[in-house]
């Protein structure tokens, strides 16, 4: 019998890709998202769009329910949803940060609280959290996206012991900069009047730096859906997924330099500064 995964955030990107992988690896998917598209994917019997907003308890249950209903029950959940924003943090407004948190931090931590007694009754299960590269190192002017894949991070890791012995795995995926994806484009157009003035030749030299020196592979949203695939049919006990070429560079950086030397090279990748 073919296994059910429920994927949030599927209407594009990152979530889009690895719902049509796991459909083709012959796998029941229930793609979520805020606003359903028939016209996003092709029919399929092994297919249900579903409605989901994970900052709604309400639409959570909801799609928990269809899912069950649709297929006998989730094998796997892929917490992809989240959104981010670029933003000097004197100028943040608390909405803002609010929004943030919501969306991929108490998303998230809803999500497992509506699959995870799923999953116990029947045995098992994997959940899978989307973290990003910047939990690995984090980049100026995305200090409260950063903090929410943080937070991420911990949760998950402390939620691995909770839950290991009902037969749930978790794991952690932490995709680079994917220039095919819509990430940066929406963050950029939450950004609007909050990086001013004072923080003008900051955002310049970082986004010319980014552009100069940031490693060219790049993170694919194909070689995010395939890491996504071999981690919900992993048997081991491994936690973290990096995923790309440019997540894969910062964490050898990050391990094989003392911590100074680290953020060093940090300065010089974003600011144009030579590394000591």
């Amino acid at each position: 019998m073919a296994k059910t995964v429920l994927v949030t955030g599927a209407s594009s990107g990152f979530g889009k890709a690895i719902a049509q992988r796991f459909l083709a690896a012959g796998w029941n998917v229930v793609a979520s998202m805020r606003r359903p598209d028939p016209a996003l994917f092709e029919a399929h019997a092994r297919l249900r769009l579903v409605q989901l907003d994970v900052t709604d308890q309400a639409s959570i249950d909801t799609a928990v329910v269809q899912a069950q209903q649709a297929f006998g029950g989730i094998d796997v959940l892929v917490n992809n949803a989240g959104i981010g924003a670029m933003s000097a943090i004197e100028f943040t407004p608390d909405a803002l940060i609010h929004d943030i948190f919501s969306a991929n931090l108490f998303g998230t931590m809803a999500m497992c609280r509506a699959v995870i007694p799923v999953m116990r009754e029947s045995g098992g299960g994997a959940i899978l959290n989307m973290t990003s590269s910047m939990a690995i190192a984090p980049m100026p002017f995305m200090s409260v996206y950063g903090a929410s894949k943080w937070a991420i991070e911990g949760f998950s890791e402390a939620l691995a012991y909770e839950v290991r012995p009902f037969g749930i795995t978790v794991r952690l995926l932490e995709p680079g900069l994917a220039p095919d994806t819509r990430f940066g484009e929406s963050a950029q157009d939450r950004a609007g009047g909050l990086t001013p003035a004072p923080y003008d030749k900051g955002v310049a030299a970082f986004q010319a730096s980014m552009r100069a020196n940031y490693p060219s592979d790049l993170t694919t949203i194909e070689e995010t859906a395939e890491a996504t695939l071999a981690a919900a049919c992993d048997t081991s006990d491994r936690l973290r997924y990096p995923i790309g070429g440019d997540t894969q560079a910062i964490l050898a950086k990050r391990r094989s330099l003392p911590e100074d030397a680290f953020f060093a090279w940090m300065r010089s990748s974003f600011a144009g500064e030579a590394a000591q």
